[in-house]
């Protein structure tokens, strides 16, 4: 009996081991780090209920910069845009953009965190004269978008939430070149409508079946990366060319596999999503919806089909 029990035990022990260590890290619909993906109900109220953090709140950090800008796909709000690890970034009405004027202060600035200045870089798909820096009145750098001061949201504990959308009337989450964000409900401009998943398949007439993001936008796959353990090799200026897929939801996924659909915490800081323990990207030369301008570049990047293979790479 005791023979039995100790083989049972080594049984369960290995297939705990092998879910905590698919590709590498942490497996499911959270980092290793524990940071949960998905969106959150706006707040109500001024400020927040919470002037700072709050206990157990992950936040992103009073100080901590923005690094390399990113866009969110919200089905509610348009196109969003975030910091590096995913988190909303916001606009206040009280402020201004001409010139660029910070009016947040004191236990405002406390629920509302400014966003430094330094190191932060343009989303993809946007130039970098929208990125600019404000003064504020203790001396620190704010960054700007677009002329407008821009904040994280304390209640916000994690990338994908949007807590602060619509907060006294005042508070809203920012587009990518600084204006309020809002939902494009038309779709592209040739009139192609994007997915309704965050990762959904297309039929392409060249390459069959192809992943898609939110957008309608193909997904890629990079030869040099590797998926065990998970590594990219696209990074700094590859990623202003390559941007990578946000993380999203298994819940949010349409006709794709997920298996090994893991959150990649890169060195960097950027938070990816991972199919088949695989780093995937979008192009930025893709303009709009069917496109597949990225195939087969440098011979190293290529489409990804519904089980992250390689869309019409040569054998």
């Amino acid at each position: 009996m005791k023979t039995w029990r100790n083989a049972s035990l080594a049984v369960t022990a290995a297939a705990l081991l092998a879910l905590t260590t698919a590709c590498g890290q942490g497996e499911g619909d959270v980092s290793p780090r524990g940071q949960a993906v998905g969106n959150a109900a706006p707040a109500e109220g001024g400020y927040g209920s919470d002037g700072g953090y709050g206990a157990g709140s992950a936040g992103a950090g009073a100080s901590k910069p923005a690094g390399q800008l990113a866009v969110w796909d919200s089905d509610e709000l348009g196109k969003v845009l975030t910091d590096s690890e995913g988190f909303t970034l916001y606009r206040f009405d009280k402020d201004s953009a001409e010139p660029p004027k910070s009016n947040c202060d004191g236990d405002c600035a406390k629920a509302w965190p400014p966003v430094p200045a330094e190191g932060a870089t343009a989303a993809a798909g946007t130039g970098a004269e929208v990125i600019g820096r404000v003064s504020r009145a203790d001396g620190s750098q704010q960054l700007a978008v677009g002329g407008w001061p821009v904040y994280r949201y304390a209640e916000d504990s994690s990338p994908g939430e949007a807590k602060g959308q619509g907060v006294g009337g005042t508070w809203f989450a920012a587009a990518p070149d600084g204006k309020k964000a809002t939902p494009d409900a038309d779709g592209s401009a040739d009139g192609t409508r994007a997915g309704t998943s965050g990762l959904s398949v297309r039929q392409d007439p060249e390459l069959g079946e192809i992943v898609v993001d939110k957008r309608g936008m193909t997904v890629y796959r990079f030869k040099k990366d590797s998926a065990w353990p998970m590594k990219s090799a696209c990074t700094g200026a590859c990623l202003k060319k390559w941007p990578v897929v946000a993380p999203v939801s298994r819940n949010d996924v349409e006709g794709v596999t997920t298996k090994g659909f893991v959150t990649f915490d890169r060195p960097d800081g950027i938070r990816q999503q991972s199919i088949d323990c695989w780093p995937v990207y979008t192009f930025s030369g893709d303009k709009k919806p069917g496109d597949t301008n990225g195939q087969g570049a440098g011979g190293t990047w290529y489409a990804v089909t519904p089980d992250a293979k390689l869309a019409g790479s040569p054998k």
